[in-house]
């Protein structure tokens, strides 16, 4: 999605910059700085002498750092031309960097034309929490949650793509994607990039259900990469004993409601109502469990990931 989104911006009717970054690309603040405002290129925006400050902390000058003002020098370049910046895998993000790059990010915006977007898993929201940009907490409008779809929406998800190439999927194709992706968009991802190199390597415009056992088992080790590293996730949080107590709900019921998931950690041994409630929230933040938007009391929860919960109660 952020390579199309990339295209777009070279294609489009009024030129736009667009850069995709990583946090590898940008660990220190020198680093993102040169990134997002290369001194090649654009010597001629600068002053001769830079002002010293950083972005985070007051805009004063500060004549003995020595640091570049990434605020002044990305505005420079945006009135100069319109700017994207995607920063992919974005919840592993320095702290420092991220909440430099935010605060950056809301004070350019709002006077040239510059567009910030961070892609990353279900628990980007609770990295950028703990990023020192107040403004960030009060964006809580237009936030969706990650959650599963519902079965026309994931069969589109998967279809439509390939029918824009003239590719159709089998009724029974669908059926083996859907119950093994879950109606899970990432899963849905690598089903339809896995059927897509399928159509490449056999020159068939229809996949039947024998495409789909084909590509099966590559997907499947996809799939368990990604239960690997959330579960990592979920150990550095310490959140395995919630998450376990949270599945075994799910193994018997479609949705929960609060009073059921606190229910089931008050049996696992958490008998402090604030970590009980702390602990599912977390788990909502990473997509573990979903919480469908605007909805009045009782609040419903649905398994965000259900394979994922499988391989949770597997290992606790």
């Amino acid at each position: 999605m952020l390579n199309w989104f990339q295209r777009a911006c070279g294609n489009s009717e009024t030129p736009v910059d667009a850069i995709t970054l990583t946090p590898r690309d940008i660990p220190t603040f020198e680093t993102l700085v040169d990134a997002l405002t290369p001194r090649r290129g654009f010597r001629k925006l600068l002053p001769r002498k830079l002002a010293i400050a950083s972005v985070g902390s007051a805009e004063g000058p500060q004549p003995d750092s020595g640091r570049r003002n990434l605020t002044r020098e990305l505005l420079r370049r945006c009135r100069k031309r319109p700017l994207a910046a995607l920063v992919d895998e974005a919840h592993t993000l320095d702290l420092t960097v991220g909440g430099t790059l935010l605060n950056a990010s809301q004070r350019v915006r709002s006077q040239a034309p510059f567009l910030l977007v961070l892609a990353g898993t279900p628990g980007l929201p609770a990295h950028l929490d703990a990023m020192d940009a107040s403004f960030w907490g009060r964006l809580g409008e237009g936030h969706l949650g990650v959650g599963l779809l519902d079965q026309a929406a994931a069969a589109e998800a998967l279809t439509k793509p390939l029918a824009a190439h003239g590719i159709s999927v089998a009724a029974n194709a669908l059926d083996i994607v859907l119950q093994h992706g879950q109606r899970y968009p990432y899963f849905l991802q690598l089903w339809g990039d896995a059927l897509w190199k399928r159509h490449l390597a056999t020159h068939t415009n229809a996949l039947t259900a024998a495409d789909a056992m084909a590509v099966q088992p590559a997907v499947a080790m996809l799939v368990a990469e990604y239960h690997q590293v959330r579960y990592r996730e979920l150990e550095t949080a310490q959140l395995q004993a919630a998450a376990k107590a949270v599945a075994l709900v799910f193994q018997t019921n479609a949705t929960a409601t609060d009073h059921d998931i606190d229910a089931a950690l008050a049996d696992a041994g958490m008998d402090n109502p604030a970590t009980r409630i702390a602990s599912r929230e977390a788990l909502g933040r990473f997509g573990y469990i979903w919480c469908p938007p605007n909805q009045t009391p009782p609040v419903v929860w649905s398994a965000g990931i259900p394979s994922l919960m499988a391989y949770v109660l597997e290992r606790v």
